[in-house]
């Protein structure tokens, strides 16, 4: 591994950590930068092994490392594993902290510090959220019936988060009246939250708390009942529908529904017209809404299309009647019509907009005189705007190749005037207002990048890769104005890949740090999304899974053979599933990437599908399949990145997990560690990064998680022998 300086104390906690063995020599040692240093070894941790096996109805499988999973995250014992390993990363990268220092400057650098979103307007009031000067957390605010009214802060989550290792505020609901606010507060990051609720006008947090929720909670029309989610507290998933009167006591909260079926998830809302309170259940291939009259809280709910396997369905409201997007008989989804007298059944609906095979409908928003329509061709994301009269039908236009336009905040439905956003890798995230009568478009703010940013200074170009079975992947590249392809730039590849997520070309101003030291960055719309439509995410899931990882690595070679990028310096990320993606390109094709970073990865698949107590389990049958089937467990075990590690050489690697994350649970990328640690043949440097305060999102504070990006970028530049190179300021 690449040997570094580091502080005797550091070295001695690695050694004396529960479970870990060290030595240390003093040794000369050259990197790839030419530079020559004195430095002593950093002896990683090592992890015990317990031998145990995982039982499954296909047979068992040796997990040496399966005692690193503690519920109560309380275990001396599981705990030394993480805290030496965080020891061991600051050893290892004690060298380049000065260089973390500075690219967190260089990143914080470019963002406002006094941030304001663009103001919506809502019954009478305009909402928006500010950010101060030298504060984490967001201020929620509001001026009553004018943007020259004084302004009312709902809530200042900077004072609420003081003395806080972690807070999160979420699913922030104003009841009809304007006079009450509903929020979720998380105070660990496990998207667990207590709903609490202020009034507005006095400025006091009332008595009522529910406590275990999710943070999806939607008022009655007599502004003193509220419904919310309450989860299982094992499995985390979102189990019950209760109603909540103000000043009543929690304990005796109405059931007005509870789901049956682990593998729907659920969340509750309003229609767009507020006529209706709803309950959303959606499972990876199904649907089901639930309706209820806002101004009857007493009532039952009705509902609107009964589930069926393999339908998908989301609807809203206006005018009497129903409009649907779904993809019965439309594999790339159409919207439909249902009138109010004709709900529970779809054959009284009517077609809206016709399926197509080029086109794909991924949303709708909903105004007195048009339907507007998010939808995607080609693989980007565009919006069409639909007049109900069937007249002057247009697409918000772009003049650039790659980019995505999408729905924004349209909060009233008796307007001619739709907010949209605009991006791409080169245009920092724009808010256009448009009059769909006259066309007259209205720029309301473009996202301020400081730092002395100007998108003049980087290209972005749309390309397409063939994958091995003759499937043409879309690519999305940006790189700075004078880059030659010649085959000597590092490329930075990102993907996802999983739940029909479409990876959209979006601007992301961390990036600049690379593309100044000139990195080329690629972003693989590989399938397992849903870039090209429908088609494209069922062709990467379940038994063609494979698809997503073989998709990446022929992505890389594309660009490696249209001299994009030096095939010694390509470095992969991906988080989450997109961790599964890299955790399993390791194991294919190492050879191909000099960095794989993977963040709170996904990596030990059919250990988590078997154990159904696990948050997130029973949802995902239809995306990963269920091991309990054979087919489904032989396919599954032939790709999981944990089961598939070897006796051979693998890229130096940083791998990241949050030891509260419900959605990739921390023992996940820690037994994947220990069992690279133990197998890998090579001295590439394994950094595990484990925040010991945080879940799946890091940090909480917009400024606080980018301490993480910089480690990563530190990370890179020190294993391609870059720390000194400053970036291009003109």
């Amino acid at each position: 591994m690449r040997k570094m300086t580091f502080s005797m104390a550091a070295w001695l906690s690695i050694l004396l950590a529960v479970g870990c063995s060290g030595t240390g020599t003093s040794k000369q040692t050259s990197g790839r930068d030419g530079t020559v240093a004195s430095a002593i070894e950093a002896v990683p941790p090592t992890a015990e092994k317990r031998p145990y096996d995982v039982p499954s109805p296909n047979g068992s499988r040796s997990d040496e490392y399966y005692w690193l999973r503690d519920d109560t995250r309380q275990d001396p014992d599981m705990l030394a594993y993480p805290e030496a390993e965080n020891e061991y990363r600051d050893a290892v990268l004690a060298s380049v902290r000065g260089l973390q220092d500075r690219l967190f400057d260089e990143i914080v650098g470019r963002m406002q510090k006094d941030d304001t979103t663009v103001p919506y307007r809502y019954r009478g009031h305009y909402y928006y959220t500010r950010y101060e000067e030298g504060l984490e957390y967001p201020i929620y605010c509001r001026r009553s019936g004018s943007l020259d009214a004084e302004e009312e802060v709902l809530l200042d989550v900077n004072a609420m988060a003081k003395g806080k290792d972690y807070y999160q505020v979420g699913g922030n609901t104003i009841s009809p009246d304007g006079n009450l606010l509903a929020f979720g507060v998380d105070e660990v990051g496990r998207r667990q939250y207590t709903i609490r609720i202020k009034d507005l006008r006095t400025g006091e947090i009332l008595s009522d708390a529910m406590t275990g929720t999710s943070a999806s909670m939607a008022w009655a029309d007599d502004n003193q009942t509220l419904f919310y989610v309450e989860n299982d507290p094992v499995t985390l998933l979102s189990e019950r529908v209760k109603k909540h009167v103000l000043g009543t006591d929690t304990a005796r909260d109405v059931l007005v529904y509870e789901e049956k079926d682990p593998s729907f998830y659920m969340g509750v809302g309003t229609t767009g017209d507020d006529a209706y309170v709803t309950i959303r259940m959606s499972s990876t291939i199904s649907d089901e809404l639930r309706y209820l009259a806002a101004s009857d809280p007493n009532g039952a709910f009705a509902v609107l299309i009964p589930r069926e396997r393999g339908l998908e369905y989301s609807a809203d409201h206006i005018d009497g009647r129903w409009i649907i997007r779904t993809n019965h008989e439309a594999t790339n989804f159409r919207i439909m019509e249902l009138a109010d007298e004709d709900a529970g059944s779809k054959d009284a609906w009517s077609e809206v907009v016709p399926h197509s095979d080029e086109v794909y409908v991924g949303g709708f928003a909903l105004f007195d005189d048009y339907l507007v329509i998010s939808e995607r061709s080609d693989g980007l994301q565009r919006v069409r705007i639909k007049p109900w009269s069937g007249d002057g039908e247009r697409f918000v236009q772009s003049d650039e190749s790659a980019y995505s336009a999408g729905l924004s905040t349209n909060a009233e439905q008796g307007t001619e005037w739709l907010r949209y956003s605009y991006t791409s890798l080169t245009t920092p995230p724009t808010i256009y207002d448009v009059n769909m009568k006259t066309g007259e478009r209205i720029l309301r703010k473009q996202q301020e990048v400081l730092g002395g940013f100007d998108s003049s200074r980087y290209e972005t170009e749309r390309l397409w890769a063939t994958a091995r079975d003759g499937e043409r992947v879309p690519v999305s590249v940006v790189y700075r104005k004078g880059f030659e392809r010649d085959g000597t730039a590092p490329l930075y590849q990102y993907a996802y890949g999983s739940y029909g997520s479409s990876s959209d070309p979006r601007f992301r101003s961390s990036i600049i740090s690379l593309l100044d030291r000139g990195f080329v960055f690629a972003i693989a719309h590989i399938r397992g999304g849903q870039e090209m439509g429908r088609r494209w995410y069922d062709d990467g899931k379940l038994l063609r899974k494979r698809n997503t990882f073989t998709d990446f690595v022929d992505v890389t070679r594309f660009l490696v053979d249209e001299k994009y990028c030096d095939p010694n310096e390509v470095i992969a990320m991906g988080g989450s599933a997109g961790g599964l993606l890299v955790g399993a390109v390791a194991n294919m094709a190492p050879e191909l990437y000099r960095v794989i970073v993977a963040h709170v990865p996904f990596v030990d698949v059919v250990t988590t599908m078997l154990d159904e107590s696990i948050p997130l389990t029973t949802n995902e049958f239809d995306e990963w399949g269920n091991p309990k089937q054979k087919k489904y467990y032989d396919y599954m075990l032939s790709y999981s990145p944990y089961d598939n590690v070897e006796e051979k050489d693998y890229p130096a690697m940083l791998v990241t997990t949050g030891l509260w994350d419900s959605q990739v649970q921390y023992f996940e990328p820690a037994k994947w560690v220990a069992r690279l640690r133990d197998r890998k043949t090579d001295d590439n440097l394994l950094v595990f990064h484990v925040n010991m305060e945080a879940g799946h999102g890091g940090k909480s504070g917009r400024f606080r998680r980018q301490r993480d990006v910089a480690l990563e970028y530190a990370f890179i530049l020190q294993q391609l022998g870059m720390t000194d190179r400053e970036p291009a300021t003109n």
